[in-house]
């Protein structure tokens, strides 16, 4: 299996943890002397950079929150100067103020390395051509993947999103063997494709998707497999930790998360109280050698946990499991929990109705009440008022199951739900809470 840097990735798990412990004894220090903020929360905690041991007295250091990054906008955090930043990336701040984050030279080698390693890990080489459907500019999915593509010695077709029939051609006439973009866009664009009369599993060199940016399940997996004729391999990174970083190998079981860039922990939600491998909770992340915005404790807000079992490949790197939502994506219904995850799962299993779906939640009087919209497929799409209800009280039926509270459920024609180039939107919440 190949390796893009076999002295990191090849490295024992017990000569990994003494490296992990060394930067993050490095880092904690560093962040007392020249970061006011961390300064002040480690004395806020009672704790010194002296009373780090051992890998497990990290977690007597305090927690960071997406809150401290807008409180401190646009840059209070960043511990270099501004003359050794080469690069800002910005989040979309569709709440509160936006995240900024600055990167130096050191920061975008890591994020390339990172990367390098990671496409290596799933197979792509010199020789490969990646089509980088994410967008470019202020979001970091775009230019993240672009370098790491670069580093490997691949060769890059930035097409960003949108114009899709387009992108469809160049994909064609160009011989892409792999792009980068979310699974939603690449549902689209295979929709596309095929009003185009193209079979992207026939009719290109289309081998391999990278997505991510959005929760997605095993089962849209094994849908976009089986339907366009590619393995699909799934990356996470968000632009705090410096964008997209991570990915699963060729096991395509669990994200590596590389223990010389990262020091990641799963806890409970509620409590903030660690837990085991295996156990599902709020991941937390610790970039180890970042320079212009240190991440130490960030409480990330996704949810998934860290696989127990070693990985075929031979990494001992640890690995977590697919992203299944956010703690703050997750809807109240009359008292259930509900994620949208849990939603696409069910509606992939049952095959008269398609991938795209849209919640609509509401309040009616005192009582929540959510509307889950799906398209019908083409050839289950009847005239005949009777079948549709039967197909409107299966998915009914088996939603309720899986979800512990009732929905209801309006089909509609297939293609009649918004389609999206970014991050789909699938939740409207109209409850005044």
């Amino acid at each position: 299996m190949s390796h893009w840097n076999p002295r990191f990735e090849e490295m024992p798990a017990a000569e990994l943890d003494r490296l992990q412990y060394r930067l993050a004894k490095t880092l904690v220090y560093r962040l007392y002397a020249f970061s006011p903020f961390y300064h002040a929360r480690m004395r806020e905690a009672g704790v010194h950079p002296d009373d780090v041991r051992s890998l497990e007295d990290v977690r007597k250091l305090p927690f960071m929150y997406k809150a401290d990054l807008r409180d401190n906008y646009p840059d209070r955090l960043f511990t270099v100067p501004h003359e050794e930043l080469v690069r800002y990336h910005v989040s979309s701040g569709t709440t509160g103020k936006p995240t900024v984050v600055g990167y130096t030279q050191k920061d975008i080698e890591l994020w390339t390395e990172s990367l390098a390693r990671a496409l290596t890990s799933i197979g792509l080489s010199r020789g490969d051509v990646i089509q980088v459907s994410y967008g470019y500019g202020l979001f970091t999915g775009g230019l993240g993947l672009h370098y790491g593509a670069e580093r490997i010695g691949a060769t890059v077709l930035p097409t960003s999103v949108g114009n899709t029939e387009r992108q469809i051609e160049l994909m064609q006439d160009l011989g892409a063997t792999a792009i980068s973009c979310t699974p939603s866009y690449l549902l689209h664009i295979g929709e596309v494709a095929e009003k185009m009369g193209i079979n992207l599993g026939r009719d290109t060199s289309l081998r391999t998707g990278i997505l991510g940016a959005e929760p997605w399940s095993e089962e849209m997996r094994r849908h976009i497999q089986e339907w366009l004729g590619i393995r699909a391999y799934d990356i996470y990174g968000t632009s705090e930790l410096s964008g997209p970083m991570f990915t699963e190998c060729a096991e395509q079981h669990g994200i590596h998360i590389w223990r010389d860039l990262a020091l990641i922990e799963v806890i409970d939600p509620e409590t903030g109280e660690s837990l085991q491998p295996g156990e599902r909770g709020e991941l937390v992340i610790t970039m180890l050698q970042k320079e212009a915005l240190p991440i130490c404790r960030y409480r990330i807000g996704d949810l998934s946990s860290i696989l127990a079992d070693d990985c075929a490949c031979g990494r001992a790197h640890p690995r977590i499991e697919r992203i299944t939502g956010r703690v703050d994506d997750m809807l109240i219904i009359r008292g259930i929990n509900v994620f949208p995850s849990q939603i696409e799962h069910v509606l992939l299993g049952l095959p008269e109705v398609g991938e795209h779906f849209q919640i609509v939640v509401d309040r009616q009087g005192t009582l929540d009440d959510m509307l889950v919209r799906v398209e019908v497929r083409k050839e289950a799409f009847s005239d005949k008022i009777a079948d549709l209800m039967a197909i409107q009280k299966r998915v009914a039926d088996r939603l309720k199951s899986v979800l512990n509270v009732a929905v209801r459920v309006e089909l509609v024609e297939p293609g009649s739900l918004p389609r999206f180039e970014g991050k789909s939107k699938r939740v409207i919440d109209r409850r005044v809470l």
